[in-house]
């Protein structure tokens, strides 16, 4: 089947805005929500929802918290818990909301294994950095680290949502270098043998 170039551009914005979900959960959504309701971004069907002024409220109220909540030393740990499988639903919602002219059949496994599973490699990886960030300084980079993932889901939502398909390439970038800074994390550094002729 062929696609269109609306539901090339709709599947990247859905992988931006999901990738997007793995720093804050409800900040991409609340973004694709105010896009919409303006008329920036279409909404899938059965997904208009998202743009009700209910629904931002209920989202704008929830990011508000969720991004507070990460500055609260030991909270942040807890949610980086309990946020891995909301992340993952945020991801499949965000990136399945937008992802128009796809046919059912198409939409939900893109939706499940191309959102989903890049929501959770972000969180993920954000998770073991602030981890090894947290033991290293005792936790007092954690608020640094929390205002950069709030910076990283908001300028990578408002990216997606303004060039998509840019920012498809970026989020295929930033995967490739949180992938290699996980491994670091949980393999270590390899470092090079020494020559001992040379001093």
């Amino acid at each position: 089947m062929d696609l269109s170039l609306a539901s090339l551009v709709g599947v990247a914005l859905g992988i931006g805005l999901a990738a997007a979900t793995g720093f804050r959960v409800f900040v991409p959504l609340l973004a694709a929500g105010i896009a919409a309701h303006f008329g920036l971004v279409p909404l899938s069907d059965g997904f208009q929802w998202l743009a009700s002024t209910p629904a931002l409220v209920a989202l704008g109220t929830a990011a508000v918290v969720e991004v507070l909540a990460y500055y609260i030393p030991g909270v942040d740990h807890a949610l980086d818990l309990i946020a891995g499988p909301a992340t993952v639903v945020a991801g499949i919602v965000a990136s399945a909301a937008v992802m128009t002219d796809l046919p059912p059949g198409i939409l939900w496994p893109v939706a499940i294994i191309g959102g989903g599973g890049v929501a959770g490699l972000t969180k993920g990886s954000t998770a073991l950095l602030r981890a090894k960030t947290g033991l290293m300084t005792g936790g007092l980079a954690n608020p640094a680290v929390s205002t950069a993932e709030t910076i990283g889901a908001t300028g990578l939502s408002l990216f997606a949502i303004a060039l998509p398909v840019l920012c498809l390439l970026l989020v295929v970038a930033l995967l490739v270098w949180v992938t290699r800074k996980a491994g670091r994390i949980l393999f270590g550094r390899r470092t090079a043998p020494v020559d001992p002729g040379r001093r």
